[in-house]
């Protein structure tokens, strides 16, 4: 599959990234609280992902929550603070996920549960045929993840990966200016990710493999879909060298002791020769994410910085080395308050536009179940490589697993251009354990 020609074609950049960026938002101001008609949402787990998707959707004002579903009181509880704390109207409460599924009124559906309940409560809500919001990673296993992507291509409605970091500031721009081919075609890519250690879930679920997927699928698949995108081109060989320094060594819950990563270096060879490195450090105190792309006529850099304490600003920037470039010596790109304030530093506001656009047929950049799944797949080859201490060879390892991602309709297309395209006018019963993530 060769998109390097769509991906990196050469031309001259319309317009400045400051007015790139200027663009972005005011699209997005503008189409906040409209008089369009509203998607009707119920949305199925509201741990601290549910909650900062339904505070995405009701800061949007583009869609109505009517309902939702948590075994947890607790997380139920603190959702309903989310519609008090705004004044809006309270959804409906399911006891059972069959009240949601057959609820004429909802159009469509957020699973935002704990990462290893994904595929089951897929199953659980498809006979609906109502469109789905899938929170990332798809799933835990590449099993599940090639049997949800499968699911995706004869699915009666549109389904969207959660991958929000697609959509801050400085990546949107990046990929923008890649995508015009601003440096050229791109040899080489660095990703990096400092952070403080996972944060507390209900029974604790993100401190076991078994039930994310591990550190590199669980929180890093976001890079992953990132680099993959930016390399235009499916992985070939990876190797990586990680695992437990700091976070959690002494940490059970349950009897259970804890066995998540919390750092990891990470090398990828794509089938386009392109190659990539990701870093990622858990035991920070501050965030850090920093991102390096190559290309055969220069580079760009963007840096964001950021706080889990309060009262600590975030900053984004971004440069463009090339010469005459208008980023050369560097922008600003951090998105303003009012959107910051969106959840993800503003990313999830745009992820919803990106739900909603799809809702009404319009073409978006928003994550595919294929892109989803090739995301995973590049995380658990890494993963793979940390337990063997070997290069995984990413086709020979599918293949001795019997597994098959290669048929056309799994592989991601990337779009020559990363923006939406404005639309015209236009069964495992319920589960009854902890959905909060």
């Amino acid at each position: 599959m060769n998109v390097k020609e769509s991906m990196h074609p050469r031309k001259t950049t319309p317009g400045g990234l400051k007015e790139q960026l200027h663009t972005i938002v005011d699209e997005l101001r503008s189409s906040m609280h409209t008089s369009a008609p509203r998607p009707r949402l119920a949305v199925i787990g509201t741990g601290m992902m549910g909650r900062e998707h339904i505070r995405a959707v009701l800061q949007l004002g583009q869609a109505t929550i009517v309902g939702l579903f948590d075994s947890e009181p607790n997380s139920i509880a603190l959702a309903l603070r989310e519609f008090s704390t705004v004044d809006a109207t309270a959804p409906r409460i399911y006891n059972e996920l069959d009240e949601l599924i057959s609820d004429a009124r909802v159009d469509a559906i957020l699973i935002c549960t704990p990462n290893f309940t994904h595929r089951r409560v897929f199953d659980t809500i498809k006979a609906s045929g109502k469109a789905i919001f899938l929170e990332k990673p798809m799933a835990t296993t590449l099993d599940d993840a090639i049997y949800l992507a499968n699911e995706c291509l004869t699915y009666p409605a549109p389904i969207l990966l959660g991958m929000q970091y697609r959509y801050k500031s400085q990546y949107q721009l990046a990929l923008k200016a890649i995508a015009n081919g601003d440096i050229g075609d791109v040899k080489m890519l660095s990703i990096c990710e400092y952070r403080p250690p996972f944060l507390s879930k209900v029974n604790e679920w993100n401190k076991f493999s078994a039930y994310s997927g591990g550190t590199l699928v669980e929180k890093c698949c976001h890079y992953f879909d990132l680099m993959n995108r930016i390399a235009g081109a499916l992985p070939a060989r990876v190797f990586a060298t990680g695992g437990r320094a700091v976070n959690f060594t002494q940490f059970t819950f349950e009897g259970r002791a804890a066995d998540i990563d919390d750092h990891a270096l990470v090398i990828v060879e794509y089938e386009n020769g392109v190659r990539a490195q990701f870093a990622l450090n858990m035991f920070s105190e501050e965030l850090l994410e920093e991102l390096i792309v190559s290309g055969d006529r220069g580079i760009i850099r963007t840096e964001e910085t950021a706080s889990f304490k309060p009262g600590k600003a975030s900053t984004a920037n971004i440069k463009v080395e090339v010469p005459g470039h208008d980023a050369y010596d560097g922008i600003d790109c951090r998105f303003p308050e009012d959107i910051e304030m969106g959840g993800h530093y503003g990313s999830t506001l745009f992820e919803h536009r990106r739900f909603l656009d799809l809702l009404s047929g319009a073409q978006t950049d928003g994550a595919t179940c294929a892109e989803g799944l090739w995301a995973i797949i590049t995380a658990w080859m890494a993963q793979e490589s940390m337990k063997t201490g070997s290069v995984v060879d990413v086709r020979e390892t599918l293949s001795s697993l019997e597994l098959n991602p290669y048929v056309t309709a799994l592989l991601p297309v990337t779009p020559p251009v990363p923006a939406p395209v404005p639309a015209p006018a236009v069964n495992n019963g319920p589960i009854q354990e902890a959905v909060d993530k």
